[in-house]
């Protein structure tokens, strides 16, 4: 550590502002605390203090797996005092324990070269190993139950982390020390603001929410809204080529977030990219519900969105025809706008379907089924029915928790323990760009896809007065999951290959959810899977797939050109019986959460 540290004058200055700070951010929390109490809220709603009630009563029943866990405990604990005391006389000795390569918590060299700090790591490495192997010792109860407990147990975990604490975190003491206290001073402020921008709850910014502006730094490929209802807005995009392919390209993004995660900036736009590509693409925007839209359902979001898309299409550009792509919740919803069309005997509307990350069997729905329980649904619907919606924190929230460390834990160390200011990034902009769900929509969502699984049973939900179908799919399909995807879970999207009667090519490409998708080929980043072949299985597809690097976008293009029909002039927008009602990105991408 420097020796070039601050007087005590300075330490003490610091401190007294510390302190100044530390009062208004109580005084802050428990205003906005007291002002936030909701419906639904008081008690344990969610159950977990009884799951871990009924575990622990269940462990305690049975004395030799209490005997097996504290031997456990003893035993890997004495093995890391002897190996410490090895390393203290001098000896090289092999960690008991190390991190994951993936681990960015214990990244300064501290972590492994000071012995204190090595201790302290190790030690919690154990603890949480030994914590949530536990979880799984008991083989008697509900399997949800125990997803629930291990899941809180690993949000536990990964908040009593030693990065997390400024005296045991050595990157914190070093700043500390080296600016008098100076880090911890900006980390309350920075705290401070976050508390006055949060509704009641602490959301701790990822990023310099000034740094961007939609329309100006993002979501800027040019283009007009050119039709909407009370759900949407459907943008049209001016060609950048002299000739266009002939069947236009409608996109579905998810409605739990904004469209313009496919159209950041210029250089990751996956909108601009396959403009430039010539194609005509359409874009769906979804509206940010307030309670007037409360009671909105399923099928309006049918109706109102894809369906209403489609006609408005042929209005532009002629064409009964188009290639359709949905992302995650948008491909689940035009899975079903597939099977309805093939009901009322319009399915060659669609000429090709592209699912990027979609889910349509529910089953085996990854961590997010830990929040599908009845407690927990009944919780969530008694807060929804004041409003008439989820508010958008609440989204955000559960998919931060699911990547805790990443999302939560690292820009609580970055913002209030070391007082530096979040890294402007587009991505992480975007994700705290959250939107609401209308009450009646999402109880139904949740409820009949990841509570009961429903779509995956031939006419188990009906959509507008149709029985939904998806086996009876019949038409090309591109599948695209990635490999790191906690929401939509890889080895659960690859049971639609085994649904769908058409020809499908199935990708998986690398990185997660989001940045396994927004991954343009100018990056040169990343790699995928592609297999000649859908297999029985997704482990027997993976063994036969074949490795491919850089972006899956080029793969993407090469499939969906030869249903994209003969070149043709390009067709500029707002030259049509469909008039521009404003420029892209329109009005409802910009209404806050």
């Amino acid at each position: 550590m420097s020796e070039n540290h601050p007087d005590a004058a300075t330490f003490a200055a610091n401190f007294a502002k510390i302190a100044e700070q530390s009062q208004l951010i109580i005084q802050e929390f428990l205003t906005r605390n007291t002002q936030s109490q909701s419906v639904g809220t008081t008690g344990d709603p969610l159950h977990i203090g009884s799951a871990f009630a009924e575990w622990f009563a269940r462990i305690m029943s049975d004395p030799q797996k209490v005997a097996e866990l504290q031997m456990e405990w003893w035993q890997e604990n004495m093995e890391l005092w002897q190996a410490t005391a090895q390393k203290f006389m001098g000896e090289k000795t092999e960690p008991v324990i190390k991190p994951d390569s993936k681990d960015r918590r214990f990244k300064d060299t501290a972590w492994q070269e000071s012995l204190i700090f090595d201790f302290i790591k190790q030690s919690y490495l154990l603890s949480a190993r030994w914590m949530q192997q536990g979880v799984h010792k008991i083989d008697e109860m509900d399997p949800q139950t125990i997803r629930k407990i291990d899941f809180y147990t690993r949000q536990f975990v990964d908040a009593m982390a030693p990065s997390n604490f400024l005296f045991t975190n050595p990157e914190v003491l070093k700043a500390t020390l080296d600016s008098g206290g100076e880090n911890i001073v900006r980390g309350l402020k920075n705290m401070l603001e976050d508390l006055e921008h949060s509704k009641g709850a602490l959301r701790v910014s990822m990023t310099d929410n000034e740094a961007f502006e939609v329309g100006k730094n993002l979501a800027i490929t040019k283009g007009k809204v050119i039709f909407q209802t009370d759900l949407m807005q459907l943008i049209q995009y001016e060609p950048l080529t002299e000739k266009v392919h002939k069947t236009p390209m409608l996109i579905v993004p998810p409605w739990i977030n904004k469209y313009y995660i496919l159209d950041l900036q210029p250089e990751n736009s996956m909108v601009r990219w396959l403009v430039s590509k010539g194609y005509t693409v359409f874009v769906i925007s979804w509206v940010n519900p307030d309670k007037k839209l409360g009671s909105k359902s399923f099928d309006d979001y049918l109706l109102e969105g894809p369906l209403a898309a489609l006609d408005a299409i042929e209005k532009v550009t002629g064409e009964k025809e188009i290639n359709a792509t949905g992302y995650c919740l948008g491909g689940t919803l035009m899975a079903i706008a597939l099977s309805y069309l093939k009901t009322k005997k319009q399915e060659k509307r669609i000429k090709s379907i592209t699912y990027l990350t979609t889910m349509i069997d529910f089953k085996e729905a990854g961590e997010l089924s830990v929040f599908i329980d009845e407690e927990q649904l009944r919780s969530l619907e008694a807060r929804m029915s004041d409003k008439g919606y989820l508010d958008g924190d609440d989204m955000a929230g559960t998919f931060n928790m699911l990547r805790a460390n990443d999302l939560i834990w690292s820009f609580v160390v970055n913002n209030y323990l070391l007082g530096k200011d979040p890294f402007p990034f587009d991505l992480l902009y975007w994700n705290g760009d959250s939107t609401r769900m209308p009450a009646v929509m999402h109880s139904f969502y949740l409820r009949n896809m990841y509570q009961k699984n429903l779509l995956r049973k031939p006419g188990g939900i009906t959509i507008a007065g149709v029985p939904i179908h998806l086996e009876k799919l019949n038409l090309p399909t591109y599948m695209l999951s990635t490999r790191e995807d906690h929401i939509a879970p890889w080895k659960s999207t690859y049971a639609a290959t085994q649904i769908y009667k058409g020809h499908v090519r199935f990708v998986l490409a690398a990185s997660g959810h989001i940045a396994g998708v927004v991954n343009p080929p100018v990056k040169n980043k990343y790699n995928y899977w592609v297999g000649e072949a859908v297999e029985a299985t997704p482990e027997e597809w993976f063994e036969k797939s074949k490795e491919v690097p850089g972006s899956w976008w080029t793969d993407w293009e090469k499939w969906l050109a030869p249903f994209s029909g003969a070149k043709i002039p390009a067709r500029k927008v707002g030259k049509s019986k469909l008039k521009p009602i404003e420029d892209a990105p329109g009005s409802f991408v910009k209404v806050k959460g």
